[in-house]
């Protein structure tokens, strides 16, 4: 079965676009819960659709990013309708290790999440694009926005995943986790500022490691034109209750009211806006 997902005459809200003056931008791509069409008819449960969606960071991040006149986009629609972070053409950004593709037919653990024989063919892939590109229309106007305005344009990509996803990586994820394409997708000192400020914490993170970036940090990425681009994946635990085990009962677990990670990307934004000593 194809479900076309634009057959619908009305197509939802893409994505929310808060336009600022300072040169930092935040992307915000898998927070949306939006499976618009019949695409819902197709999928084994909701709950699976959405659960490794990035749980609470426009309100996490809704906390860091006040007064700075950052610019953010956060995608609506859910990553398993179409992944805005995965390269459009389908090639693997991580060959040889288990990761989901531009339209996922599985969860990170491994769960289909389509009835047999109900899985996207390449018609439906190629109807859902529209998604992926309204949200990179949206982040790339903004881009160039920004950077006629500012020398150095800093692209702050926000993700979060479970702790510890046995079919993903070992053990347990640091609560920090920056990639920046092997340091190919911003300046060195960017990288430095942001690890610096996670040390501080005395909570663990890694440069570079299971998680170096995605499409977007890798697509944007670009220090010789002033666009630098830097994924900061966060472990869940910092920020919200993590069952040992996900069930539609315990799954997403609450925001905690007072996340012991949110001074340090109070910090790490307040720097990257104001890149002293950054360049």
């Amino acid at each position: 079965m194809t479900t076309m997902a634009t057959k619908l005459g009305i197509q939802p809200m893409v994505s929310t676009v808060m336009h600022g003056q300072s040169p930092l931008i935040l992307s915000i791509p898998h927070a949306g819960m939006e499976i618009p069409g019949d695409i819902p008819e197709a999928l084994n449960s909701i709950w699976l659709a959405r659960k490794d969606a990035d749980w609470h960071l426009p309100k996490l991040y809704g906390s860091a990013w006040y007064d700075l006149s950052a610019t953010v986009i956060v995608n609506h629609i859910s990553r398993t309708v179409i992944d805005v972070n995965r390269d459009p053409s389908g090639v693997s950004l991580y060959p040889g290790q288990a990761t989901t593709g531009l339209c996922p037919t599985e969860t990170f653990d491994g769960e289909p999440l389509y009835v047999p024989g109900m899985e996207p063919d390449a018609a439906e892939v190629d109807a859902r694009r529209v998604y992926f590109t309204a949200y990179h229309d949206a982040l790339a106007g903004e881009i160039a926005r920004l950077r006629a305005m500012h020398d150095h344009v800093l692209l702050y990509d926000c993700h979060s995943i479970r702790s510890k996803i046995p079919r993903l990586f070992r053990g347990e994820l640091p609560n920090f986790n920056i990639g920046t394409n092997d340091g190919k997708s911003c300046d060195a000192r960017i990288t430095q500022r942001v690890a610096e400020i996670c040390a501080e914490t005395g909570l663990p993170y890694v440069v570079n490691g299971r998680f170096k970036g995605g499409y977007i940090t890798r697509h944007y990425g670009r220090p010789e034109d002033g666009v630098h681009a830097i994924q900061m994946e966060l472990a869940c635990r910092g920020y919200m209750d993590e069952p040992e085990t996900p069930t539609p009962e315990n799954w997403p677990g609450a925001l905690h009211a007072q996340p012991e990670i949110l001074p340090a990307l109070r910090a790490i934004l307040e720097s990257l806006s104001k890149q002293e000593g950054l360049f």
